[in-house]
């Protein structure tokens, strides 16, 4: 293996904020984020689940029971929902209303029943990898709703392994439509999948929906993507201990989403732990909806990949901050921005700071050409990073990895402070421009040289 360090002076720091933040500090522009997320006030109007005819002995269906309690809700105004201890089979979606808090027992575990795909029909206004369209509705649903919490130690399960979680071999069909429907500006109600086009429905999904709480809960066996929130905004995830790994399991996906605090969460999923997006595409451009002033810290990374920026961000991501993170174990790549020629937008304002893994593939990678993709004409202009204090094991391939286009460069990313123990390939940049460095070691440090003959 070769030996890196780069004990580069710098003439001057690269400002990896914007103008109006360029005088703040990143603890400042943190609090100032997390000054603008309003968690839900716990309602007056308080029930237990069994209030409804719910009984937790997992024999008896309850989605009747959550079906009335959301019903009461709507109707009271609000509803502090109590789930006792005990195991709530739920044979189809919860749609969640306004004004709600859900707070699961240390023991209680909502499990969803997938014998029957029929249960998630009809279909729902959804998106799905970044396309708006009609599909299987999410397990649990919030569309134009606020302040709604989901809290407690207990469990809500997929139950999908066996189910949902085998049809990806027989998506192509319906994924390929969907992606003729965005690239053809097809009207959405024309979009109608569900029965027969294999797309599945993610666990959770808030649709444009704000003031959100998630805390505590342990998630398992998600049919797609666990967590997927979609044109919402002031959200906090806090806690959440995840053992997901079907196929897709992403963790968290903000896609055009604003003011997401995302902290203290113990990842083990079948894919990206935090994946941030905001559209494929021409639904992406069209919406043109950013994800923005997004944090993620105090996590625990375990998966396919830690932290991802793309693929689908046609409307742009900016200000997302990841710092005091360290692994829970392997993860492909540890910091991952991905993009292609058909995206367009950009990816800025992005910090790293203090984030710790162990064994990876790649330690910190920027593509332009995600999945080889070269011609197309929307390239992402990727620019204003800075990464500090990033440390990692062994990288099995590579350490630091940028690749941009000769027309349109990666620019203006400032590491400091970088340690990989251990690489096959120390640093690889190719189109990019004003790149600096400080403090930066890959490999094994090199001591002060000997002065033997």
């Amino acid at each position: 293996m070769k030996k890196y360090i780069f004990p580069i002076l710098l003439i001057f720091v690269i400002c990896s904020c914007s103008k109006e933040n360029e005088n703040i500090s990143i603890d400042q522009q943190i609090d100032n984020i997390i000054s603008q997320i309003n968690e839900p006030n716990i309602p007056t109007n308080k029930a237990n689940l069994s209030d409804f005819g719910a009984i937790g002995d997992s024999l008896t269906d309850c989605k009747p029971a959550f079906d009335s309690a959301m019903i009461y809700a709507r109707e009271k105004g609000n509803l502090h929902l109590t789930i006792d201890n005990g195991i709530y089979i739920c044979k189809g979606p919860i749609h969640l209303e306004s004004n709600v808090r859900i707070e699961l027992a240390d023991s209680a575990k909502i499990i969803f029943d997938t014998s029957n795909d029929e249960y998630y029909l009809p279909v729902v206004n959804t998106s799905w990898e970044g396309t708006y369209l009609y599909n299987y509705s999410p397990m649990i649903y919030a569309y134009q709703k606020e302040n709604i919490a989901i809290v407690g130690n207990g469990i809500i399960d997929g139950n999908s392994a066996n189910t949902f979680g085998q049809w990806k071999e027989h998506q192509k069909q319906g994924l390929e439509l969907s992606r003729k429907y965005n690239h053809e500006k097809t009207p959405l109600e024309k979009r109608q999948f569900g029965k027969g086009y294999f797309l599945r429905p993610q666990l959770m999904q808030f649709f444009e929906c704000k003031n959100l709480l998630l805390e505590k809960f342990t998630i398992l066996d998600a049919p797609f993507w666990c967590v997927h929130l979609l044109k919402s905004e002031s959200i906090t995830i806090r806690n959440l201990t995840y053992n997901a790994y079907n196929k897709n399991n992403d963790g968290i996906d903000p896609e055009s989403c604003k003011n997401v605090l995302i902290e203290g969460c113990i990842f083990g999923n079948g894919d990206d732990n935090v994946a941030i997006k905001s559209g494929r595409d021409d639904d992406g451009r069209d919406t043109n909806i950013p994800s923005e002033n997004i944090i993620i810290r105090n996590c625990s990374f375990k998966g396919l990949h830690g932290v991802v920026l793309g693929s689908e961000m046609s409307g742009g991501i900016k200000n997302v901050f990841i710092k005091d993170c360290t692994n829970g174990g392997y993860c492909k790549r540890g910091i991952y921005i991905k993009t292609n020629p058909d995206r367009g937008a950009f990816i800025s304002n992005i910090f790293v700071d203090n984030v710790e893994f162990s064994e990876v593939l790649d330690c910190f990678y920027i593509t332009a050409m995600y999945h080889g993709e070269i011609d197309g004409n929307y390239a992402t202009d990727i620019h204003s990073f800075n990464i500090n204090n990033l440390r990692c094991t062994k990288a099995n391939n590579a350490g630091i990895v940028i690749q941009g286009f000769e027309k349109n460069p990666v620019r203006d990313i400032h590491f400091s402070n970088i340690q990989i123990d251990s690489t096959k390939n120390a640093i690889s940049m190719t189109n990019t421009k004003n790149i600096t460095m400080e403090n930066i070691i890959i490999g094994e440090e090199e001591k002060i040289p000997s002065h033997v003959q």
